[in-house]
């Protein structure tokens, strides 16, 4: 019996030891993580990266959609204050009234870059990061989507009874010929879909990443559009009196702005003339005032001896040349005024563009003289008249002069007289809607107060001491237009298009599988099982599967059923449910 206790010790013994051997060569050959610590240069347990490990931390990072959907909310962040804020590249002259308005604000908005938005550091770093994340993120789904549609769909699972959407029933059928159906009836409904053993295999949906993929290609061709469009647009603007004309040459504009690398040789080469300026005006009711007709009628040349051709650029309907798009975007009135020396001679004689500051189009702006007047002495110098203009006059003694009305039904011109220096041979620019009355003396009238006059069309205003006269002779109307080149408008359009079909696309399209397994039971009849799973929540998968069961029934119908012993059980834990006794979503858990 020792013998024996101790021959048993001894093989406990062995186990032991072949057991913690095993133990020590299984942790060895474990799946499992392996729990060491990383090994660390300074010894505060932070794992030692190095600048490979850090570069491909960050472009997995940048490349997530999670980030890049946070750059795409800042860059629609980012837009805002370049809506609500006045723009450098859009017009000068608010933004100098922004800032002449709020001098506090102004040195911060400066230092953000705010009267620069688009342009700014902070915007273009958001763009271009946005832009990389893009193109890190549909490189790799492109070669996953690609090896999908190369790929067959996968075969069916063990037990189908676990997906979502199952049913099944018993068929006198052979299962070649219920797999044959099936595969007829999947094929019919565009599944892709092959046989694999015992089952078919189906799937659909494909589109769905297909239209992610475009969404997500749309943007960047938007990104680049609007790239191309601020680097190599061209925009000014110019202020024409019915009569006049416009060439497409840079001096021709009043304003003009380029991204920078326009290359101002690209202007496209045309001309037009404003024939006639149409504006018709609600004459009562609520709408009183309101535009019913706005355009510009024209005549224009495109190229250097191309035939004239009329033309009408209307609000929103511009005139297209070669690429470059005129707008029509303001109009008002040009009242023509005749300037005569001491010795009745004219002087001057034009129609002068007055600056309209209300809906009403009451107007104001400047009148001046600057060369060929000369006063009752002889003496060269120049004038200056303050002119104030209403369409529509109420009246004396009825308030105060602002327009009653858009069209030309009372016309008043009101000029206020100067003489002297206008300030123009400094060689520093004017605004030609201000008079400059610093070097100016004021003629007096009879009071010895400043000259001034209301005058309505064929009267004037004589100059105090016989120094001469100005006459009010008619109004003609100008029309102010918009010439801009955005060479990326084009596919920034079809971005966007394409961005909403591909959204809907990712949103509507649904992808799921369908299996169908047809195998011959114990007892020799074929037992069908059909089931579904949908790559995303979808609730019309199990109203399919009762469709492609209903089909498939036609061709397997349900085998009469033999009375079975009370302890006998179907597979899943109940007996074989016909598709249309029980819904195919949840039939067999």
């Amino acid at each position: 019996m020792s013998n024996a206790n101790s021959t048993d010790e001894r093989e406990r013994a062995d186990e032991g030891e072949q057991g913690s051997a095993h133990g020590a060569a299984g942790d060895r050959l474990s799946t499992a993580p392996r729990e060491e610590r990383p090994e660390t240069d300074t010894g505060a347990g932070v794992p030692a990266m190095g600048v490979i490990g850090w570069a491909r931390w960050f472009w997995r990072q940048l490349t997530s959609m999670r980030v890049a959907l946070i750059l795409l909310f800042l860059l629609s962040l980012g837009a805002i204050p370049g809506s609500l804020i006045p723009q450098t590249s859009v017009d000068e002259v608010k933004v100098q009234a922004f800032k002449d308005q709020h001098a506090t604000l102004t040195p911060i908005y400066e230092k953000l870059q705010l009267f620069d938005v688009y342009s700014s550091v902070w915007f273009s770093a958001i763009y271009i990061l946005l832009f990389v994340s893009l193109i890190g993120c549909i490189v790799p789904r492109t070669g996953q989507f690609v090896g999908q549609l190369r790929s067959r769909p996968p075969g069916a699972p063990k037990r189908l009874t676990r997906l979502p959407a199952y049913t099944t029933w018993r068929t006198e059928a052979e299962p070649e010929e219920v797999r044959e159906a099936a595969l007829l009836a999947l094929r019919g409904r565009r599944f892709r879909s092959h046989e694999v053993g015992d089952a078919v295999a189906a799937e659909k949906g494909y589109l769905r990443e297909a239209g992610n993929l475009v969404f997500h290609l749309a943007l960047i061709v938007m990104l680049i559009a609007f790239a191309a469009g601020q680097l190599f647009k061209s925009e000014g603007g110019k202020l024409i009196v019915e009569g006049d004309g416009f060439s497409n040459t840079l001096t021709q504009y009043d304003d003009f702005r380029s991204g920078s690398l326009y290359d101002s040789d690209s202007l496209a080469p045309f001309s037009f003339v404003l024939d006639e300026f149409v504006g018709t005006y609600e004459e009562s009711g609520p709408q009183r005032g309101t535009p019913r007709t706005f355009e510009a009628r024209v005549t224009y040349t495109e190229g250097a001896e191309g035939p004239e051709r009329k033309a009408v650029i209307k609000v929103n309907e511009p005139l297209v040349v070669d690429g470059t798009k005129v707008y029509l975007i303001a109009h008002g009135y040009a009242p023509v005024v005749t300037v005569r020396d001491a010795k009745g001679e004219v002087v001057s004689r034009s129609a002068v563009p007055l600056l309209p500051i209300d809906n009403n189009i009451t107007s104001t702006g400047a009148i001046k003289v600057m060369d060929g007047y000369r006063d009752k002495t002889g003496e060269k110098t120049q004038l200056g008249f303050k002119a104030f203009f209403v369409p529509t006059f109420a009246g004396q003694g009825k308030g105060q002069m602002f327009s009653q009305f858009p069209g030309l039904q009372f016309p008043v011109l009101a000029l206020s007289a100067y003489h002297g220096s206008l300030g123009v041979d400094s060689g520093l620019a004017q605004n030609v809607y201000q008079l400059d009355t610093s070097k100016m003396k004021q003629f007096k009238d009879e009071d010895g107060e400043l000259l001034k006059k209301m005058l309505m069309p064929g009267e004037k205003l004589e100059l105090s001491d016989g120094a001469g006269s100005i006459t009010f002779e008619g109004v003609e109307e100008w029309a102010s237009f918009q010439i801009s080149q955005q060479p990326g408008n084009g596919w920034a359009l079809t971005g966007s298009v394409a961005a909403i079909a591909g959204l809907a696309g990712s949103l509507f399209i649904q992808r799921r599988r369908v299996w169908v397994r047809a195998v011959r039971g114990a007892d020799g009849v074929t037992v069908v099982e059909m089931a579904g799973l949908g790559r995303s929540e979808s609730a019309r998968l199990p109203q399919e599967l009762g469709d492609l069961a209903a089909a498939l029934i036609t061709t397997a119908p349900v085998a009469q059923e033999k009375p079975a012993a009370p302890d006998a059980t179907h597979e899943a834990g109940s007996r074989p449910v016909h598709p249309a006794e029980a819904p195919a979503e949840g039939a067999e858990k």
